[in-house]
């Protein structure tokens, strides 16, 4: 049945005249859905990349604040929130079960925008300096088990913990060579640390540190899995917490009268 007949039983059974489209007017609005998808992507592109830089932005841009630690906790859980919101709305009005990678994608093409057009075209700052988070493996296991679950619940336990579980291992691959020991004027540092210590930031105190310095180190020099531990659990409620928000913001409310 097409579109066209569809529309017709809707409205005869409606009780009123069906008077169709023109072509023109078809067309327009098939260009103006395109228009609102377009705005949409733009604006949530915005929202995510600012929500992101706000509150994991220096252990996400710097390559020596990519630690064993605080980075492993706030940046997977920092990431997961837009993806629940999108989730809910995607997968309860739409059925479509991407919305994590399709949040992540949109991130880090922000990210790749800004720091390899802003950071080192401008100012000249090395691009391995800069290079952002992989979010990958984790958005796609979240996605696959909302597909396969059909379930919040579900997709909040696993997936939620999948994604923090696997933030630091998608990563490594590529970090774990910024991780090797070298010497410096007698002192021992780590290759991040060097190349930090070479570009100069700003002044502030908070960018001078000494990459996994922290009290984590009580733990038995084993902190990545204890950090990834916990932001898995933490990416469960904050998947849950934002997956309400998704709801609060995509559905209509209506305001009636008892006087009418």
């Amino acid at each position: 049945m097409t579109t066209t007949t569809t529309a017709q039983a809707e409205v005869a059974a409606a009780g009123t005249t069906y008077v169709p489209l023109s072509p023109g007017a078809e067309r327009i609005g098939r260009a103006l859905d395109w228009v609102i998808v377009a705005a949409t992507v733009l604006v949530l592109t915005g929202a995510f990349h600012l929500h992101f830089m706000l509150t994991a932005g220096d252990w996400d841009f710097w390559l020596d604040w990519k630690d064993r630690e605080y980075w492993i906790v706030l940046s997977p859980v920092m990431a997961i929130t837009f993806c629940g919101a999108v989730h809910y709305i995607l997968w309860q009005h739409f059925r479509l079960p991407f919305g994590a990678t399709l949040c992540v994608t949109l991130l880090v093409v922000a990210e790749w925008i800004v720091r390899y057009v802003g950071w080192h075209g401008w100012s000249h700052y090395p691009i391995n300096l800069l290079t952002p988070a992989y979010f990958y493996p984790g958005a796609l296991a979240l996605d696959a088990i909302l597909l396969l679950s059909g379930s919040w619940v579900v997709a909040g336990i696993l997936g939620g913990s999948l994604f923090g579980f696997l933030f630091f291992p998608g990563n490594w691959a590529w970090l774990a060579a910024y991780h090797v020991p070298v010497e410096v004027n007698g002192i021992v540092m780590t290759l991040a640390d060097y190349i930090g210590y070479e570009n100069i930031r700003t002044g502030t105190p908070e960018y001078i540190r000494i990459i996994e310095r922290g009290t984590l180190r009580t733990f038995g020099q084993h902190s990545a899995p204890v950090s990834a531990a916990f932001a898995a659990f933490l990416c469960t409620l904050v998947y849950w917490m934002w997956w309400f928000i998704g709801k609060w913001f995509s559905n209509v409310k209506y305001i009636t009268s008892k006087g009418l």
